[in-house]
């Protein structure tokens, strides 16, 4: 098992930054994900990191802006948001995988959620 929590969300202008954490316990050792979910939305891919952090992935409307590294020391993940945009504006979910050799990019690859921060771009 593993349980995830997130922190860092908040109010930011365009333009803005914020860093997203996320705080793992149990079986740690696997790929994590950061996924967003906006109002009237599906829930969609932002970013994922291998369990050495040496493989990364991101979606192309992230790539550029956002940042995904681990500290394995402290079972953290991190999402690094920098020329935030209003459509940036969901709540982000940290997820991990079951499987340590996957990097997913779906939300079907990953097993275990936390529970969300709100994270909210204003113009």
């Amino acid at each position: 098992q593993v349980q995830l929590v997130e922190s860092g969300g908040g109010l930011v202008q365009a333009g803005g930054s914020l860093r997203l954490s996320c705080a793992a316990s149990g079986r740690t050792f696997t790929g994590m994900g950061w996924f967003r979910q906006a109002p009237g939305k599906e829930r969609e891919f932002v970013a994922a990191i291998s369990w050495s952090g040496g493989i990364t992935y991101y979606a192309d409307s992230v790539k550029g802006r956002f940042t995904i590294s681990r500290d394995n020391a402290k079972n953290t993940v991190f999402l690094q948001m920098n020329s935030l945009k209003p459509e940036d504006t969901a709540v982000y979910y940290c997820a991990a995988d079951r499987n340590p050799l996957r990097v997913g990019v779906t939300r079907r690859e990953y097993s275990y959620w936390g529970q969300g921060t709100q994270v909210t771009v204003s113009s």
